[in-house]
């Protein structure tokens, strides 16, 4: 590798092992306090969370794999396999919010007001996006799929956590039991998107292929 590109995979490399670290956070906040107050768009939240930090796993993974000197051909070949399991992993999570905002919906599950969860996904909100602008800049300048995927998954975790709060919020405030569900559900379509396109992006079909 040349010089730039060596700093710019350590750089996604450190990226990385921040996300892990602030994943960490969330999912142990965001669950812990969804099981007390029974929210259901907060454990999807936490759940994302889980994914995230799965994902930033995967992508040390593919990052050292470069930085240890691997060939082109096998660094590919661990980028697509990280890229999918990645979109794979987006895609399995969509289906879950799928049946438990549906479950939540149908049984009339009335979640607790949760000030925790909110301030979980207000910080959220904040951490995410700068985290994301690092990642796709390095994932742009080094051509990594896996990363942008990656990234996104950093943009979905900044939208949930604005859906989340919304729907705390309006809960709290006004007894709409039903934003919260909705709120989880309203999360899905964007998600959805994001996994196809990591998994495309894994077989070298997607729009960053």
């Amino acid at each position: 590798m040349t010089s730039d590109r060596t700093t710019d995979v350590r750089a996604g490399i450190v990226l990385e092992w921040i996300t892990i670290a602030w994943m960490i956070v969330e999912v142990v906040g965001s669950i812990v306090t969804a099981m007390g107050a029974r929210s259901v768009s907060l454990l999807a939240f936490g759940l994302d969370s889980l994914v995230e930090l799965a994902s930033a796993g995967v992508l040390i993974w593919r990052l050292r794999a470069e930085f240890a000197g691997g060939n082109e051909e096998e660094t590919e070949s661990v980028e697509h396999r990280a890229a999918g399991l990645v979109g794979w992993s987006l895609l399995l999570l969509a289906a879950y919010i799928v049946i438990d905002a549906g479950w939540a919906l149908w049984h009339h599950d009335t979640p607790r007001t949760s000030p925790f969860g909110m301030l979980i996904a207000g910080a959220a909100f904040v951490i995410m996006p700068v985290l994301v602008m690092y990642k796709r800049r390095v994932a742009n300048r080094i051509g990594s799929a896996a990363l942008r995927a990656d990234a996104a998954e950093g943009v979905v975790c900044a939208y949930m956590a604005a859906t989340l709060l919304v729907g705390l919020v309006l809960r709290s405030a006004f007894g709409w039991w039903w934003a919260d569900p909705v709120a989880a559900l309203a999360l899905v379509v964007f998600i959805v998107h994001e996994g196809r396109e990591a998994v495309l992006e894994s077989r070298g079909e997607g729009e960053g292929a």
